[in-house]
């Protein structure tokens, strides 16, 4: 009997080790370490206080309360951002001018604003972050772009990437979009009645419909295809660059609050000007419009004294390009010309749907004709 006690001792020790061992166990995973395979995107960590041995690894625990994380600008060499999933806290992200070919933000579902300006990007997809506000993905090379489950986006930055189509009818709380630089066919923003800034220049639009944004305050569209712009009912405006198309007409009467216009190289035969604020136009640029020659301005005499810079040698001003007998007789002649859909293409008249008439005199009549 007695030659039994030794070995239930030992037993009794050793069980007693593993209790203990099982008893660290939670400790061992509160040490738990976030894989971080780029040695500039670590050491980046490190100069901010969240990690201090460049050893391709960090405290989960250190970076997983963060909500703002900014890098980038030129300072360093990010090629991958494998890591940032452990972000889990992140509201924040800004990764400027780096080497990134991928990014995986779909863990990071509180973001609420993603800046990934310069990069190498060719795709992105934010499906998961419902949260964000403020998307700038500029200067990619990005074909396509969901952003309809963002929902919150007020601002949408995507310029200088490769997109040929964009689609924004669900972001109805876009305040500032910028789309300048790609390759843009359609561009329909007649959901987003609140925006104020668009910038699209430099894509292949030949036909824009900005009648709904009655808040639009900045615009941008040079260097497009376009025939026709109008603008009567964007009475907020005070900056329009509208150069580089193919504009044949443009008034700007309505828009009082108008200080900054830009439409040279165009094919103007008409410009009216005459919104009652010319004296406070701190741009005004119409020159290389060859088939233009007397503009309608407030005042010919202001015009002259501080204009003659931006005009072509043909071109002058006058505060009533058309007398009055003229006005009439035109009027009077008023012929449609055209009807174009909401893609800017030629289309006959249909019911039911929304179309655009244009008359030879300039203006254009946005119609549904009810069955």
């Amino acid at each position: 009997m007695s030659s039994s006690h030794p070995d239930f001792f030992s037993t009794f020790v050793a069980m007693k080790k593993l209790l203990l061992i099982l008893l660290c166990l939670p400790f061992v995973v509160l040490a738990q370490q976030t894989y971080v395979p780029d040695d500039d995107f670590e050491q980046s960590l490190i100069n901010l206080g969240l990690d201090n041995v460049l050893d391709d690894s960090v405290l989960t625990s250190a970076i997983d309360t963060v909500s703002e994380l900014h890098l980038g600008f030129f300072i360093s060499n990010i090629y991958d951002l494998t890591g940032i999933e452990d972000f889990n806290s992140l509201k924040e992200l800004t990764i400027w001018y780096q080497y990134l070919t991928t990014l995986d933000v779909s863990q990071n579902i509180i973001l609420e604003s993603l800046n990934c300006t310069g990069n190498q990007l060719t795709s992105l997809d934010v499906s998961n972050n419902i949260a964000l506000v403020s998307l700038v993905c500029a200067e990619n090379q990005i074909a396509s772009l969901d952003v309809s489950n963002n929902l919150s986006l007020n601002e949408l930055d995507c310029g200088g990437n490769q997109l040929t189509i964009l689609d924004v009818s669900q972001n109805t709380d876009l305040i500032l979009l910028d789309c300048g630089g790609d390759q843009i066919t359609i561009l329909d923003v007649s959901q987003n009645t609140v925006l104020t800034s668009l910038e699209c220049a430099g894509n292949q639009l030949t036909f824009l419909d900005i009648s709904n944004n009655i808040a639009l305050t900045y615009l941008h569209c040079e260097y497009n295809q376009l025939t026709i712009l109008d603008i009567s009912n964007n009475i907020a405006l005070t900056i329009l660059n509208c150069d580089g198309n193919q504009l044949t007409i443009l008034n700007v009467s309505q828009n009082t609050s108008l200080v900054d216009l830009g439409c040279y190289q165009n094919q103007l035969t008409s410009l009216d000007v005459r919104n009652g604020n010319n004296t406070n136009f701190v741009v005004f640029r119409v020159n290389q419009n060859q088939n233009l020659t007397c503009i309608d301005v407030d005042d010919s005499t202001y015009s002259v004294n501080n204009w003659t810079n931006t005009i072509d040698p043909q071109h002058y001003f006058s505060n009533n390009c058309t007398s009055t007998t003229e006005i009439e007789e035109h009027f009077t002649n008023k012929q449609l010309i055209k009807i174009i859909n909401v893609f800017g293409r030629e289309t006959e008249q249909k019911p039911n749907i929304p179309l655009f008439y244009i008359y030879n005199d300039g203006t254009v009549e946005k119609r549904i004709v009810i069955e």
